[in-house]
């Protein structure tokens, strides 16, 4: 594994060279980029299919500097709902301020820009957001905010499915706003390369469909939850994840055909997804 041999590495150059030398250790570097591509079974953004709950490739990246600025991008490829034409791609662009606080925990100050490339031209919204990440013992832990703020892209012009299905707007123009709450942890399983994670949110929003016929917040409020684990082998990332929401289908019938797979299968329910990242 390459994350043992390295640290072995280190040890024995640690314990074989002279303690003059390690003075010498090349200061970190004032900006760093990171990145990462993944192979995913489905893509579920906080709980709803946005994949048609087929495989998808994502990937993206981030440039961060020592004073705690960052950007970057992240993407992927989308089917059924989230779909609004164009080559059917999500391709998210962020920036923000990370800045430590308290013993050991971090505050994340930022906002992300959901864009779709040579989608519709009412598809596209900005989310600023809050996490506030910390430790307790071995357990990392994050809590999240999210608030959009009236965008058309998150209006209700549809009040059901039946309506969007047959393109008449209930309330053309119309903006809303979106808030979402998250709290995750990560724990690592010592002395293996295996860490399991858990992940509950909730979405209060539109209880419609948007422009497009899609809704950030599915039913308009709801609970999305997760958990899975993660082994990591010479540089990859293999991943099995339990997704579901309290979404039920007698919940989300008003908005058939649009929120399904074919017409009767929910996006919301259940399931297990499989991912193999590789980091960079």
């Amino acid at each position: 594994m390459r994350f043992s041999t390295l640290g072995l590495s280190a040890l024995l150059l640690t314990c074989a060279t002279p303690a003059f030398a390690q003075e010498e250790t090349a200061p970190p570097e004032p900006v760093t980029v990171s990145g990462s591509v993944t192979l995913a079974s489905d893509y579920r953004f906080r709980g709803v299919s946005q994949s048609d709950k087929g495989f998808v490739i994502q990937g993206g990246a981030t440039v961060a500097h020592e004073s705690g600025v960052y950007g970057g991008f992240w993407g992927s490829n989308l089917a059924g709902w989230g779909t609004f034409g164009g080559p059917n791609l999500e391709l998210d662009l962020f920036a923000g301020f990370k800045t430590p606080v308290g013993d050991g925990g971090t505050l994340d100050i930022g906002a992300t820009w959901y864009m779709y490339p040579d989608g519709a031209n009412t598809t596209d919204f900005i989310e600023p957001y809050v996490k506030l990440s910390g430790t307790a013992g071995p357990v990392s832990l994050t809590a999240g905010i999210f608030y959009a703020p009236p965008q058309e892209a998150l209006g209700r012009w549809y009040f059901t499915g039946a309506d969007a299905a047959a393109g008449v707007y209930n309330d053309p123009g119309d903006k809303e706003d979106n808030l979402y709450l998250s709290g995750d942890a990560v724990a690592a399983i010592p002395n293996t390369p295996i860490s399991l994670r858990g992940h509950i949110g909730y979405s209060d929003g539109n209880p419609g469909l948007g422009p497009n016929g899609t809704s950030v917040a599915p039913t308009g409020q709801y609970w999305d939850y997760a958990v899975g684990a993660d082994l990591t082998y010479s540089g990859l990332t293999f991943g099995v994840t339990y997704v579901g929401t309290d979404i039920s289908d007698a919940d989300g019938a008003y908005l058939l055909p649009n929120f399904s797979k074919g017409g009767f299968d929910s996006i919301a329910d259940g399931t297990v997804v499989f991912s193999l990242t590789a980091a960079f």
